[in-house]
């Protein structure tokens, strides 16, 4: 199948999935998880219409996005792997949203370039819902204090991320952040990728992560969303 068609499975499956949920977001938007994929795959999933992606890397990003945003205006960029803080003026001026703040380090340096530039891309607080030791995102136990430093901060925090264990049955994971999300007021869920969005999609995730199922396997080596 091409791109085209897989983009038009994915979202038929995310209605299919709306309609059978009994509570889901008002909106749910796809987010085409393009690490590794070539201009010219980004440039035929955007002839098909899809405007959201995903990148894991600022750097890879920079070589890719620049000119597809200048010439697409509606393209929206998504960071969703580990922000370095030495990347923060790069991610701030290039994404519109990242999904993986995680510390209060990271929350200091983004609010830094706010006040620099006078903007900020939107953000998600990577919860570590399964508390494994080598993933990034904060404890759920710590997400709290978080939350409260970021709004402090007057960043625009909102919303929740997750990436379950890749063994672990995901729908506790995806209601333990959509229990998060509920009691601190933050209407976004980033959550569900190639493998379960549709389950994602019933436990309200107005984000789902997609590349696999869009752009096929990538050939590298990495560990793909």
């Amino acid at each position: 199948m091409t791109i085209a068609e897989n983009l038009t499975d994915i979202l038929a499956r995310i209605d299919a999935a709306r309609k059978a949920a009994i509570k889901p977001a008002a909106q749910t938007r796809l987010v085409a998880v393009s690490k590794t994929v070539p201009e010219t795959g980004i440039r035929e999933a955007l002839a098909a219409g899809q405007r959201i992606f995903g990148e894991n890397r600022v750097q890879e990003a920079q070589s890719k996005f620049p000119q597809l945003k200048a010439e697409c205006p509606g393209l929206e960029l998504h960071l969703i792997g580990p922000l370095q803080t030495n990347k923060i003026k790069e991610a701030v001026a290039l994404f519109d949203c990242v999904q993986t703040l995680d510390r209060a380090r990271l929350a200091d340096a983004l609010a830094t370039e706010r006040d620099r530039i006078g903007r900020s891309p939107r953000l998600f607080l990577q919860v570590n819902t399964g508390e494994e030791p080598q993933k990034a995102g904060v404890l759920p136990r710590d997400a709290s204090e978080m939350i409260a430093y970021a709004r402090k901060l007057d960043l625009p925090l909102e919303g929740l991320m997750c990436i379950p264990p890749v063994k672990d049955d995901a729908a506790p994971h995806f209601a333990l952040l959509a229990k998060i999300a509920r009691d601190y007021g933050l209407s976004n869920l980033s959550m569900g990728m190639s493998g379960d969005f549709e389950l994602a999609v019933k436990f309200g995730a107005t984000h789902v992560r997609v590349g696999t199922a869009i752009f096929g396997a990538r050939t590298t080596q990495e560990i793909i969303t």
